[in-house]
């Protein structure tokens, strides 16, 4: 599988070293040169098949070359063993037509783990061959992080700094991250909000003194090999409703698109989805543009779902690319017009293409609070704030007798306060991450500037 940059001006690489790149010399991000397709048969016979027999099936395309079969079943493996669910990704039915995805089985109590318990451990295997090591430079609206730095720490040719907003991520979220004492793990609370974390890594990349000294990569979802483990758990969960021969929906709670972008691959490789349901709160950048074409940032408002508190959607471009017809070219100059003006006007004809897959919907903290009360009070499950979003978007939608997955993408103890103000319900931490409060802090406060984050990172890694 060969991969080539959205912006047109990258070398086109092969996925080993497409993972450890992150995001591509001339800004852009990759995919793969042409989407793989499952026929019917093939998505049929996934029915029974553990996640990890999926994981091996629906990845094999994309690691061709790199991975053959027995090594990706060992990754997958390995990584999914830490998750305290057989399944994996459970379904959970809350009423005839809605379903749960339950994606926070993980170490970290979020979905970002099913993506970097596997990255990790891609990273590991592709070093370990290579007289070098990796500067793991990344952004975190709040869960990111946390599972980047749980699948990343302790290993050998990896220093990892991660970049979160200080005072805009929950308790929980913040100490997963700064309690996590390993030496090759640095945490950064940088004086903004997410944007400018996301800004600050995106220059960096661009920065010829950083790259001149250190060899960066990426575990935010600029990373390939981050988003096309998510691209599993849609085939995992339509397959098991009646996938291939019964359409089925989705509706993501996002903020920087990479968690939707993946069922858009999904849905190129052959899986029967009827919609993509792009759930945002206030801060709805990608409700707007998907709407009325109208992709301009406007003031990050904080609020009770902080991994959506985003309005720049990195993984957006990657949509735009086809969109376009995979014009390289073309899309550079939007996006040159986007980084310099912060607006962007989506063209007529792609608005409509993109309408033939994705609908969306701006949710705000009193229809999040009545998600949360209605899943409790009506089907007795407990939902985290992003994923009460989402919810909210699925029932307002109307998709006729097609049922609809909501991804549960986080546990709702990594936001208890939110959930206790809803329902009244206090959800306590999982086992598993007990003594979270207990635990030492470590972390340091820096302004939102290139010259600040790249001087501390080169002291330390460079």
């Amino acid at each position: 599988m060969e991969y080539i940059s959205t912006r047109g001006n990258a070398p086109a690489l092969g996925f080993e070293d497409v993972t450890l790149a992150g995001l591509a010399s001339d800004g852009g991000l990759y995919v793969p040169r042409e989407w793989p397709v499952l026929t019917a048969g093939e998505i049929a016979s996934l029915a029974g098949k553990s996640y990890v027999e999926t994981a091996v099936t629906v990845m094999r395309p994309f690691v061709a070359g790199a991975l053959d079969d027995d090594a990706l079943r060992a990754l997958c493996t390995e990584a999914y063993g830490r998750f305290d669910h057989a399944a994996v990704t459970p379904l959970v039915q809350l009423d005839a037509q809605h379903w749960l995805l339950e994606l926070f089985h993980g170490p970290t109590l979020a979905f970002k783990d099913v993506a970097l318990q596997l990255l990790g451990l891609l990273f590991e295997r592709f070093l370990s061959t290579r007289d070098t090591a990796l500067t793991v430079v990344g952004a975190t609206s709040g869960d990111t992080g946390s599972a980047a730095i749980d699948a990343l720490a302790g290993r050998d040719k990896v220093e990892v700094f991660m970049l979160h907003p200080a005072g805009r991520v929950s308790d929980v979220q913040r100490r997963q991250m700064t309690t996590v004492l390993a030496p090759n793990i640095h945490n950064i609370a940088v004086e903004g909000d997410f944007d400018d974390a996301q800004r600050i890594v995106k220059a960096m990349f661009a920065d010829s003194e950083a790259r001149g000294r250190l060899n960066l990569s990426a575990v935010n979802s600029i990373n390939w090999a981050r988003l096309m483990a998510q691209v599993v758990y849609y085939f995992y969960a339509a397959v098991r409703l009646g996938a291939p021969d019964r359409p089925v929906a989705f509706s993501v709670p996002t903020g920087n698109f990479g968690d939707v972008f993946a069922g858009y691959v999904a849905a190129r490789m052959g899986l029967p989805v009827a919609r993509l349901i792009v759930a945002t709160n206030v801060n709805d950048i990608l409700h707007r543009a998907l709407s009325s074409g109208d992709y301009s940032c406007e003031r990050v408002e904080p609020t009770a779902a902080p991994s959506m508190d985003i309005q720049v959607s990195s993984n957006f471009e990657r949509l735009l690319f086809d969109l376009s017809g995979r014009d390289g070219a073309a899309l550079a100059g939007m996006m040159d017009e986007f980084e310099t003006t912060k607006k962007l006007s989506i063209p007529a004809d792609m608005l409509v293409s993109a309408r033939d897959l994705f609908s969306s919907a701006r949710v705000d903290s009193d229809g999040m609070a009545m998600a949360m009360r209605w899943a409790h009070d009506k089907c007795g499950y407990v939902v985290d704030p992003h994923t009460a979003i989402a919810l909210s978007a699925a029932r307002s939608d109307d998709l006729g007798d097609v049922p609809v997955v909501t991804l549960a993408t986080a546990h709702p103890a990594k936001f208890r306060e939110a959930v206790e103000r809803a329902t009244g319900i206090r959800p306590a931490l999982p086992a598993r991450v007990a003594g979270l409060f207990d635990r030492q802090e470590r972390f340091d406060t820096l302004p939102a500037t290139l010259d600040a984050i790249r001087a501390y990172v080169l002291e330390r890694a460079g």
